[in-house]
């Protein structure tokens, strides 16, 4: 293979470039610079790498869409290396992709994982389906196992408005690249089991996206009561969850000013009731 110092000093593109028919940037990428991969990195062997990592995820579906929100902490061992790190990325036009694990690991997959359907869309002039695109983030996962191994491992959690359908899907993944659609709602991170059983008590089929939005503000709320790596609200910093709605009508952030009423809500009724609303038995 020709390096890239052997066509740049002829100032010409290589061979890779004018070839036709690889829809994949990421194969594209493998074939022509795997050093730029996530997975094409290598760590000497024996050696623990120390980084930030994200936690905690969490995703509902309702009527028409599907929600993703995630907390603002990173931590590193006992410490908290940033208070406001953002893991809750559109993947595109009608889809959303997060992450916990290995927090500068988990912004370069999604960074990747975008231009990957960005440039699938370019080559082919259609967009991938909602299952192609999960499919297509199990392979990338796969391609980072090795990194994995050796402690820097990116869990995503992906979740897209299926146009077909006209419904809301969610994906969760393993280290290897196992890709498994969800039901209803998921989480993945280190407070994903208290998250998840607050949304067990609190999910209903016929939440509005405002509703999803609630139930996921107090999901992240019970997790940081009891995973320490999973950041709660900060009302003096004005630092909130990430919560992306997606629909028909496509991606949307919902901004601070909004989401910043709707924690301040959920904060109020938990001065009353400190572990939150309560599932009836019946």
């Amino acid at each position: 293979m020709e390096s890239n110092a052997d066509w740049g000093s002829r100032g010409g593109l290589p061979q890779a470039f004018l070839t036709p028919g690889i829809s994949s940037f990421s194969e594209f990428l493998k074939g022509f610079a795997p050093e730029y991969l996530p997975g094409g990195r290598k760590v000497p062997p024996g050696m623990t790498v120390e980084a930030p990592h994200g936690t905690t995820i969490v995703s509902i579906a309702f009527p028409g869409g599907v929600l993703m929100a995630g907390d603002r902490r990173a931590t590193m061992g006992s410490m908290i290396a940033s208070r406001d790190i953002e893991k809750v990325f559109p993947a595109d036009e009608h889809s959303a992709v997060a992450f916990a694990g290995t927090a500068g690991m988990g912004v370069e997959l999604v960074r990747l994982f975008q231009l990957e359907l960005e440039h699938y869309e370019k080559i082919e002039g259609v967009t991938l389906s909602t299952d192609g695109k999960a499919n297509r983030l199990a392979t990338m996962i796969r391609g980072n196992l090795g990194m994995a191994m050796q402690g820097l491992a990116v869990i995503p959690l992906f979740a897209g408005y299926d146009e077909e359908t006209g419904e809301g899907r969610i994906y969760s993944y393993d280290v290897t690249g196992g890709c498994y659609e969800e039901h209803d709602f998921h989480s993945v991170g280190s407070g994903s089991v208290f998250a998840r059983g607050s949304l067990k008590k609190m999910y209903r089929p016929d939440f509005s996206a405002e509703d999803a939005a609630v139930a996921a503000v107090q999901a992240l709320y019970d997790a940081a009561d009891d995973d320490s790596a999973t950041g709660g609200p900060d009302l003096f910093r004005k630092i909130f969850p990430v919560v992306a709605v997606v629909t028909d009508e496509g991606y949307r952030r919902i901004p601070d000013d909004e989401l910043g009423a709707l924690v301040e809500g959920v904060l109020d009724a938990r001065r009353a009731v400190p572990d939150g609303p309560r599932s009836p038995l019946r």
